[in-house]
């Protein structure tokens, strides 16, 4: 399991926007160590997000995104004080989930 998402959701009128921060290495299979040995790949592969057990983002990433990556979506319903939880899964099979509360 991979360090804790930074997660910020904000309503303004009825539209939620999240904004998330993913903490991973997210090794493309490409590059090669000090001894010259290829790094295995090890990326994000699916991301959920979900909004009162709805899913309002079901996204699928591949090798090519970069290390640590952002992603900030938008929804509509949400209100104050309601939860947002996205949750990873790696190509090794790890998963992470984590939530916030929309400010």
């Amino acid at each position: 399991m991979g360090d804790p998402m930074r997660i910020r959701a904000t309503v303004t009128g009825d539209i939620v926007e999240v904004k998330v921060l993913m903490r991973h290495d997210m090794e493309t299979g490409q590059r090669k160590d000090l001894e010259g040995k290829v790094v295995p790949a090890h990326f994000i592969k699916n991301l959920q997000a979900k909004w009162k057990d709805k899913l309002v983002l079901d996204a699928q990433f591949g090798p090519s995104v970069s290390k640590d990556p952002f992603l900030s979506f938008k929804f509509k319903g949400g209100v104050k004080g309601d939860k947002v939880s996205v949750t990873w899964t790696d190509s090794k099979g790890d998963q992470r989930t984590d939530e916030a509360a929309i400010a």
